[in-house]
């Protein structure tokens, strides 16, 4: 029986071990766990460290759980170091006076083969079985159901493994119990019958990368309302799916770790963010970095798989994404995207009021009838070596909720936060593109000098728009000897974060969804990628957009007074 000391702290072991580089971590961990050993130290505080609630998670794992497979198979789970010391974040930090949990919602993410659905099923059962909690419900979610019994099913395992499980709990299909409490820890899915009238204690998040919407996630942490101290974890590594609510949580995530060094930043105590990630997406190739991602490294992940994994990739680049995607928590876009997502990525914004514009140069991607539809405004001003861009999306009201749905996107979201417009009826109607351009040049005083459209099918709209502005649309024809050059000119001005898009959550959407058709002479043009739904609209205005900026560089540059 394992049993450590009332002064046994691994938060301050393994904090002292990264910040003098013994452990090499990356800095978003260097920066939490400095954070947690400050709030311990600091009387004031209004959560303190609880060493035996800490000790009680801990001993309960090491103690009662075993592992199921491999090479470990019927053996104690032996917990390292850092997963000791996250153990200890999560159960040891507890209110002074009600001495309920400061942390409400974990964020983790580490790379495959690190141990995550391990250590989350054993939490999912310490939960159940030692939190005192009555009626307690506990789930493993995710959005296909084979996903979210992938924790539920090893809990099983662990249960079937250890006797003083087996004389409290009942393992049935789909739903194990803890009668005595009223209690049980079941798998819960998109697929699942119902979602209604949860009451959720804790709720385990497993591979988030994956969720298309926030509908689910929602779901769970309303159930939690009615509990005193719920605990929302989400175990996964980075994925593919961009601009969803994988993306929403790494955002909070950085405003959490931002606000603990900055006076008036985002401020949320209840919230942990444990980042395993590389700093910079070229140090995969250097392995004394490999262990930033992979905490587990040397232990149930092996040198040798990454070496080899290593390998794979140089023999065959374009597996490179899927690697540093999985194996060391890249955030990515999928294999066929045009851009990694470190490239597009741009988190730089403007505003007008301080920019002062005066002309622009205007992209516009019509869709047929009832598709998205974008509109752009790219601009330069004298004293800056920045491309600036501005953007607007609209979709058919009656269409909306049926987009939302297909699309798998937050429309309603962007909605709300005016990144986008209904068009009334089951059409788009151009003219709301000119009235967007209308507005831009009456209430933030920027003209239209030039505008790029796809000539297909825009002939009523090029009408609209020369009534209001003049003899200023040109038209832009759709294929490799228009598209390619101001195409490649255009990456090239986003991987340097020359492009400022003003960190709009759309056209970071339609870059991640934009692939590249090339021809045997390397020209280019834009395409979707397999999935059709994932829309590239907001890309290819500005690409329009591009066309002209690059035909009319030198003329626009002397209209502005840029040199």
């Amino acid at each position: 029986m394992i049993i450590y000391a009332d002064d046994y702290n691994p938060i301050i072991e393994y904090n002292d071990k990264i910040q003098s580089g013994e452990i090499i971590a990356c800095l978003k961990i260097k920066q939490v766990y400095k954070h947690i050993v400050k709030n311990i130290n600091n009387p004031d505080f209004e959560f303190e460290y609880d060493s035996s609630q800490a000790n009680k998670a801990i001993e309960f794992i090491e103690n009662f759980c075993k592992h199921s497979k491999g090479e470990w198979g019927g053996k104690p789970i032996v917990l390292e170091l850092w997963q000791k010391a996250f153990i200890a974040a999560v159960f040891g930090m507890v209110h002074k006076v009600e001495r309920t949990r400061q942390y409400r919602e974990v964020f983790k993410v580490v790379a495959r083969k690190n141990g995550k659905s391990v250590e989350a099923s054993g939490i999912g059962l310490k939960c159940l079985l030692a939190d005192n909690e009555l009626g307690a419900e506990i789930y493993s979610v995710a959005t296909k159901r084979d996903q979210a019994k992938i924790v539920w099913d090893e809990a099983v395992r662990i249960v079937e493994k250890q006797k003083a499980f087996s004389k409290r709990l009942k393992c049935l299909t789909g739903s194990i119990n803890y009668k005595k409490k009223d209690s049980f820890f079941k798998p819960l899915s998109s697929e699942s019958k119902t979602q209604d009238g949860l009451n959720v204690h804790c709720a385990i998040f497993d591979e988030m990368h994956a969720f298309t919407d926030s509908n689910l996630y929602n779901v769970v942490v309303d159930g939690t309302s009615s509990r005193r101290q719920p605990l929302i974890l989400t175990i996964t590594t980075a994925g593919t799916v961009r601009e969803n609510i994988y993306d929403e949580k790494y955002a909070q995530s950085e405003a959490v770790i931002n606000g603990y060094s900055d006076p008036n930043g985002y401020k949320n105590e209840s919230f942990l963010p444990v980042i395993y990630e590389l700093d910079n997406r070229d140090e995969y190739i250097n392995e004394s970095a490999w262990i930033k991602a992979n905490p587990n490294l040397g232990v149930s992940k092996k040198y040798d798989y990454i070496r080899a994994k290593i390998a794979d990739a140089i023999e065959f680049p374009n597996r490179v994404k899927n690697l540093v995607c999985k194996d060391f928590n890249i955030r990515e876009t999928s294999e066929q995207s045009w851009l990694t997502f470190d490239e597009l990525f741009n988190p730089a914004k403007f505003s007008y009021e301080e920019l002062k514009p005066k002309y622009g140069i205007g992209g516009a991607d019509l869709s047929r009838t009832n598709d998205l539809t974008s509109a752009v405004m790219l601009f330069e001003v004298p004293n800056s070596d920045f491309v600036f861009v501005d953007s607007m999306y609209w979709i058919p009201e009656e269409l909306f909720r049926e987009r939302i749905k297909s699309d798998k996107v937050p429309y309603d979201k962007w909605y709300d936060e005016k990144l986008i417009r209904l068009c009334c009826g089951n059409k788009i109607n151009p003219r709301d593109i000119t009235q967007w351009y209308l507005e831009l040049k009456n209430q933030k005083g920027i003209y239209l000098n030039k505008i790029g459209y796809d000539r297909y099918s825009a002939q009523m709209w090029v009408g609209d728009m020369e009534d209001n502005f003049g003899k200023i649309t040109l038209p832009v024809a759709q294929g490799k000897m228009t598209l390619s050059n101001p195409m490649l000119l255009m990456g090239c001005d986003l991987r340097s974060k020359v492009i400022n898009y003003n960190d709009n959550p759309i056209m970071k959407w339609c870059l991640s969804n934009m692939a590249v058709d090339i021809d045997i002479n390397g020209n280019v043009q834009p395409c979707k990628a397999n999935n059709q739904q994932q829309r590239i609209d907001g890309g290819a205005a500005m690409l329009n957009a591009y066309v002209v900026y690059t035909d009319e560089k030198k003329n626009y540059r002397n209209l502005i007074g840029k040199k």
